[in-house]
């Protein structure tokens, strides 16, 4: 089953930039089988529904034994959103 999962993160620490930024590294750097798309304001993560959620949680996970306190906001969508027209 293929998913769909638009992304955002918030460190509640100050200097929040390093550490998206380092997230999308990591996340982009692991991505072998997913697309990874990142805008201003969310990432939007598309692949096989176990292929993505091992990837997030290995990368959300990683990110908050670096950094701390993070929260990540998650939306899910069964199914390949990039074939719905409008949502970019």
């Amino acid at each position: 089953m293929n998913l769909s999962v638009e992304l955002s993160m918030y460190p509640l620490q100050d200097g929040y930039k390093p550490k998206i930024k380092d997230f999308l590294e990591m996340l982009n750097s692991r991505a072998d089988e997913v697309e990874i798309r990142t805008s201003n304001m969310s990432t939007r993560i598309f692949g096989h529904f176990d292929t993505v959620n091992a990837l997030l949680n290995d990368c959300m996970k990683e990110s908050m034994q670096r950094y701390g306190k993070i929260v990540f906001v998650c939306k899910y969508l069964q199914g390949d959103a990039r074939e719905l027209s409008g949502y970019e």
